[in-house]
């Protein structure tokens, strides 16, 4: 994706950027820093997207700590300070920085994000040498939140310490069921086991999104992203995904009609994928959006909200504007990878000066700092658990790839005549302009020149232009086993599964939390844009033709969009996108019923279910529901009356949203009662 800069418009203003707030607050500086670390590394979605989140909970927990009424995530403590804003920048900073000198030390750019970190810390006035615990000091106190947020999280799942590498196959670790395609070569080779399990790639000097050399084979990335914990969503079985919608669809069987529609899908929209077929498009709020979850049926908005008039026509050609989409929100070089992009949008509709900062759009204005950090600890929730959620059903269900699924139908021949040549039930079917059995008229007539006849062609993009700068593909006929999605020839697709897609969880996801805490559905003065300038904005190839400006009213408007365009990319079919936004809303909707209870400190008085359950005549099992990080301990009494006694085991930490203790000494009447408090 080219570097996230979204214009907010406001009123008549068209065109017009807001200019960046003069003297941001401290945890939109440190918010800076780490997008700035994201965009020199190894794109990783689900690691960014825990960075983010861990960051984002060292900010909040600070501010927490010096306010009576919110409630910290992981650190509980309160502290007091004569000047607490100045208190806060410091703890923050503190807090901040050892966040992200520990996670960063990872990067492929570690020597010059470490030195880059060090330098800020320095410029804003504080001492990389003080590693005090005094709580009593700013220092202390972001020392301690950083310590206290980095255990929380080494052990979360993530394989930190092993370098977010999974274990071996043969210790649990993910094995493909498939071997490598060779991308460079025809089909998918004799690899391919199960067409409806994800393929790995095997890519000729291949390079990750940002220029750092790869493989060649790929490996998942994220693999174990199905046990790391999330903010908000339970679950009762560690096997099972987070959130799931159900498989993907799959060749044979009962989905078998729907595999086949998301590849023709796939096919469609690759046939699009030029500005010389004369088909336009208006991109304007007033025709383009406005579906409901998990559909494309929207048929825009009626008016702009802020000015109470018509949104205005935004006709392009369609070529053009499918392709700047599908660039845009792809990870790119220098890109913050899609949940970084949310906060580059947040940021964006912070600095908008007709914004106000109320949370959920109501009750009293707060100043920046409080604002900042209540979004992105709500924000980033949202996008860690879109990768938990995303992840974890890549894993479960290892969905294939709309590359090998082409490339496989193809490669059989088509399924439309079984009297002509090429038959077999599992091929392509053959749709006039689109999909075509190559014959020997049709080849020597010009329409399928240079093609075998007998094989299945498509009208589709080629491939990458031999000189990306001076030159565009445009769309035309080559044999369906050789088809490529719309990427760079050493990148072609990402290095994990299918299903779901992450774009469309991790936007929809961070489109309902801001929608929530804005208090409004529309960006700030109800549009937003980004502008492709011709011939300069893609880079793939040369363009587009004409200069595109996209736009967005809503933030489902934008959040749609990036999962559009994954599909005319060629990354993901449309089952993919729809099933990612719809666990994507889920994600947002819980994260932020959560997160605004610690916000009023409502979170502290949640109310436990416990439920008992006999093992035996002289033991029981009892049971209830928890928060995560805070304390819970078993107490037990002969009758209400009498006073109760604490379960040896005493104060256990909750990792989970369920917890159960053990008593195996327990009496025909006994009673029990469950102590939640936010330290031991």
């Amino acid at each position: 994706m080219k570097p996230f800069r979204v214009s907010l418009l406001v009123c008549c203003c068209l065109g017009g950027v807001r200019c960046a707030q003069s003297s941001p607050s401290i945890a939109r500086d440190w918010d800076e820093q780490i997008l700035s670390a994201i965009r020199v590394d190894t794109p990783h979605p689900p690691v960014h997207a825990r960075n983010l989140f861990s960051l984002s909970v060292c900010l909040y927990d600070v501010w927490a700590a010096y306010d009576n009424v919110a409630v910290g995530y992981i650190y509980h403590a309160k502290h007091s300070a004569t000047n607490v804003a100045a208190a806060r920048r410091e703890a923050i900073s503190y807090a901040a920085w050892r966040m992200l000198k520990e996670r960063y030390a990872y990067s492929r750019s570690a020597s010059n994000t470490l030195a880059a970190l060090d330098a800020h810390l320095t410029a804003l006035g504080y001492d990389t040498n003080n590693t005090s615990l005094d709580t009593s000091t700013p220092a202390g106190v972001g020392n301690s939140v950083y310590e206290a947020v980095s255990a929380w999280f080494i052990n979360d799942g993530a394989l930190q310490l092993r370098s977010y590498v999974d274990y071996p196959p043969n210790l649990g670790g993910y094995n493909p069921t498939n071997a490598p395609m060779a991308t460079g070569t025809n089909g998918v080779g004799p690899g391919l086991y199960d067409v409806n399990r994800w393929q790995p790639l095997s890519i000729t000097n291949a390079v990750d999104q940002n220029g750092f050399p790869q493989g060649p084979i790929q490996k998942f990335l994220g693999s174990q992203w199905l046990g790391v914990r999330p903010f908000a969503p339970a679950r009762t079985n560690s096997a099972r995904p987070w959130i799931d919608p159900g498989p993907p669809p799959q060749l044979g069987g009962a989905s078998d009609a729907d595999f086949r529609s998301n590849v023709v899908e796939v096919i469609r929209r690759s046939s699009e994928l030029t500005p010389d077929d004369g088909a336009t498009i208006d991109l304007s709020p007033g025709t383009f959006g406005n579906n409901t979850l998990g559909a494309n049926d929207g048929a825009g908005h009626t008016n702009n909200p802020a000015t109470g008039l018509p949104y205005a026509a935004n006709v392009v050609k369609r070529g053009d504007f499918v392709r700047v989409l599908a660039e845009f929100w792809a990870d790119g070089p220098n890109s913050e990878t899609p949940p970084g992009h949310w906060n580059v949008l947040a940021n964006g509709v912070a600095d908008n000066t007709n914004f106000v900062k109320r949370i959920g759009g109501t009750g009293p204005v707060v100043d920046d700092l409080e604002w900042d950090v209540k979004t992105y600890f709500a924000l980033n929730a949202a996008v860690h658990d879109a990768a938990c959620a995303a992840w974890s059903l890549k894993r479960y269900y290892d969905g294939w790839r709309p590359i090998s699924a082409i490339r496989f139908m193809g490669g059989l021949g088509q399924s439309s005549d079984s009297s002509a040549p090429s038959f077999h039930p599992n091929g392509l079917p053959l749709i006039t302009n689109l999909i075509e059995l190559v014959t020997t008229n049709s080849v020597n007539s010009g329409r399928h020149a240079g093609l075998t006849p007998g094989k299945v062609a498509i009208n589709t993009w080629p491939g990458q232009p031999a000189d990306s700068i001076t030159q565009y593909s445009g769309v035309h006929w080559i044999h369906a086993d050789n088809w490529l999605p719309y990427q760079k020839a050493n990148f072609v697709t990402p290095a994990f599964p299918g299903y779901i897609s992450g774009h469309s969880t991790f936007s929809r996801s961070a489109a309902e939390v801001l929608t929530a805490i804005t208090g409004s559905p529309f960006f700030p003065g109800g549009i937003a844009t980004y502008t492709a300038v011709s011939n300069t904005s893609l880079a793939f190839e040369k363009g587009p033709s004409q200069t595109v400006q996209l736009q967005w009213a809503t933030y489902f408007d934008a959040a749609d969009q990036a999962g559009l365009s994954r599909i005319w990319g060629g990354i993901h079919p449309p089952a993919d996108d729809f099933a990612g936004r719809r666990a994507g809303a889920q994600c947002g909707q819980n994260v932020w019923a959560l997160a605004r209870k610690y916000f009023d400190g409502s979170v502290a008085g949640t109310p436990l279910l416990l439920t008992l359950q006999r093992l035996n005549p002289t033991g029981c099992e009892v049971g209830h529901d928890t928060l995560r990080g805070f304390y819970y301990k078993l107490q037990f009494s002969a009758s209400p009356g009498q006073s109760f006694v604490d379960d040896p085991a005493g104060f256990v930490r909750a990792l989970d949203t369920a917890m159960v203790h053990t008593d195996t000494e327990a009496q025909s009447a006994r009673f029990y009662r469950v102590i939640c408090a936010p330290t031991p």
